[in-house]
């Protein structure tokens, strides 16, 4: 999957995210953004959010 950049991703913005425990299996969780917690533009395993739901995770499609 080609990386996201950071201003691609807005607050309410509808995202599929990959939990820390999820990594080795890249099971995806979808959810709403809430807060975006990555400061850079760019990062190679993707931007990390928080979801409405609490859930926190990096970002790997944008819906």
């Amino acid at each position: 999957m080609s990386s996201i950049n950071r201003n691609e991703i807005k607050i309410g913005s509808k995202v599929k995210v990959v939990q820390k425990q999820d990594q080795r299996s890249g099971a995806l969780t979808e959810g709403v953004v809430m807060r975006i917690l990555t400061k850079s533009p760019v990062h190679p395993h993707g931007i990390k959010v928080m979801l409405e739901n609490g859930v926190v995770g990096r970002v790997k499609e944008v819906l």
